[in-house]
């Protein structure tokens, strides 16, 4: 839904909902209670998800605060549908397009909080994000504006008159870092509100009150607004389980944290068919993310991936561009290195054909985003898939970056944004020293997928050349699909009895999974 279509900007006049929405600012302390479809709430639930991957973006890049970090996270909100919230607050001249934006700002904040109160992780991470975001929008308020926020929320802090502060602007001074204490305001609280700057000495202190600048106010307002949504969160957890009998939002809330927010990677696009098998192990170790790279050479070595592995390395290079006849080829070629084609056809390749939609319920499956690695189905013991700088052990981390040929500077880089959590930033900061330094604008890749990671190294490697013209593509070899993708169904019937009494049970591959709606599916279609 597009607020410019519904709402009219040049209207000047008093609109419904300026009473609701007296501020920009808000602690979100009331529920809302409009009613909205369910394709609004999941739309609502996304524009905000955008908001707070922006904030830790712009947190792990830039300093907050500072004039990068700012320009950033204003750059990446306008492109959102909650770029109303960047305006100053104020009563007079709102438009029913303001109105809008605060409700979405406001019932947005409320459908993350049930998606992000589930554990302990994703409260922690929902309430940085939004701390950051508050931060980011009370600094560029106005001061009008920000005295109208404490006052709209019972927050006693008021200016001290210029007596007060004319005797004691001796201990004031020491306060302030810049400017002088005529032209500052400040703020007198209790001490209690102000701890954290007792702690770090940032105030004065008199008969149990702070003095508070201007500037170090929102230290206080942060700390009252992480209680109260500390305990909202805390207090959603428990009534979440309410929510269990709705299948139309539980499984929306519980795929949000995980929600892929960035381009599309199929492979219905130019580039579809245009990477072959005989391709992969020179593009593996030029232009593939380390996790990629990984399940290659282990696929190299061992001639075999278990599912997880498969589907993350496949739908990957389905993503690159494989068609579906290359991949059988591909899969074949390393997987009969230890088992014969039989077994394959029969174990392997509907796996395969499966993900390119041509079996089970037909649907294209698009490829697994940096999130879904990082955040579900984590690897056990022999497996392979997974993100190395979340999943690897340190040691055999820092082995693989020195094989790739990192210093030893750009190991400890990588490792400590690795240790620190930010498991994307790092593989950006490997990617920057895979290809020789950072481009022109002088900013990394934000990587939010593998196939992003692909993309990006082909155009730092072969500029407007396009991977067509850059990589020589071998002759295209013309395979028959396996004979039991093309048998009519009274053959494919007696061939499944067959096989059946003529396979040993015993001897398939423990890790070859197929769901219980793809084995009825395909029950169905061999009875048939």
């Amino acid at each position: 839904m597009d607020i410019r279509t519904r709402v009219k900007s040049h209207k000047r006049k008093k609109v419904d909902g300026a009473e609701q929405y007296p501020h920009v600012l808000q602690f979100y302390s009331v529920p809302p209670t409009e009613t909205i479809s369910l394709q609004e709430f999941e739309e609502f639930a996304v524009e905000r998800l955008k908001v707070l991957k922006a904030c830790e973006t712009a947190g792990i890049k830039h300093i907050r605060g500072t004039e990068a970090y700012n320009d950033l996270l204003h750059k990446e909100i306008r492109k959102t549908k909650l770029r109303n919230i960047l305006k100053t607050s104020g009563k007079e001249n709102l438009t029913e397009e303001d109105i809008y934006g605060r409700k979405l700002d406001h019932i947005s904040h409320f459908i993350l909080r049930l998606a992000y109160c589930r554990s302990e992780e994703l409260r922690r991470w929902f309430l940085q994000q939004e701390l950051d975001l508050f931060r980011y929008r009370f600094q560029n308020e106005s001061i009008q504006g920000s005295e109208e926020f404490l006052i709209l929320n019972n927050l006693d802090y008021t200016p001290i008159p210029s007596e007060e502060k004319e005797k004691i602007s001796g201990e004031l001074a020491y306060s302030i870092s810049s400017g002088h204490v005529s032209t500052a305001d400040f703020f007198k609280v209790y001490f209690t509100d102000a701890l954290d700057l007792v702690k770090s000495r940032k105030v004065y202190l008199k008969g149990g009150y702070a003095y508070v600048v201007r500037d170090d106010l929102i230290s206080i307002l942060l700390s009252v607004y992480r209680a109260k949504l500390s305990k909202a969160l805390s207090q959603t957890s428990r009534a979440l389980p309410h929510l269990e009998e709705d299948d139309r939002l539980l499984p929306m809330l519980c795929g949000l944290s995980k929600r892929y927010l960035g381009q599309d990677y199929t492979n219905k696009k130019p580039s579809a068919g245009q990477i072959t098998a005989d391709m992969i192990e020179v593009l593996s170790k030029k232009s593939f993310p380390l996790c990629m790279q990984h399940l290659h050479q282990v696929l190299k070595r061992e001639h075999h991936l278990k599912h997880g592995g498969r589907m993350q390395y496949g739908l990957f290079l389905k993503g690159i561009g494989m068609s579906l006849e290359e991949a059988l080829k591909f899969w074949k070629t390393e997987f009969i290195k230890l088992i014969d084609g039989d077994k394959f056809d029969k174990q392997y390749a509907y796996n395969i054909r499966h993900n390119y939609g041509k079996e089970g319920k037909r649907a294209d499956y698009t490829p697994y985003s940096c999130m879904k690695i990082i955040m579900s189905n984590a690897p056990g013991p022999g497996d392979s898939h997974g993100c190395p700088f979340r999943h690897t052990d340190a040691e055999m981390l820092k082995q693989k970056l020195r094989t790739n040929g990192l210093s030893k500077d750009a190991i400890e880089e990588v490792m400590t944004t690795t240790k620190r959590g930010h498991f994307q930033l790092a593989c950006s900061k490997y990617f920057e020293y895979i290809h020789g330094g950072v481009t022109g604008d002088g900013d990394v890749p934000n990587f939010q997928h593998p196939n992003q990671y692909f993309e990006e190294s082909q155009k730092r490697l072969n500029g407007d050349k396009g991977l067509s013209q850059s990589t020589p593509k071998t002759p295209k070899v013309v395979r028959r699909v396996p004979a039991n993708s093309q048998t009519t169904p009274s053959q494919s019937k007696s061939q499944s009895t067959a096989q059946t009494q003529n396979s040993n049970f015993g001897e398939l591959d423990d890790d070859f999974m197929m769901t219980e709606e793809e084995m009825g599916l395909l029950d169905q279609k061999v009875t048939n």
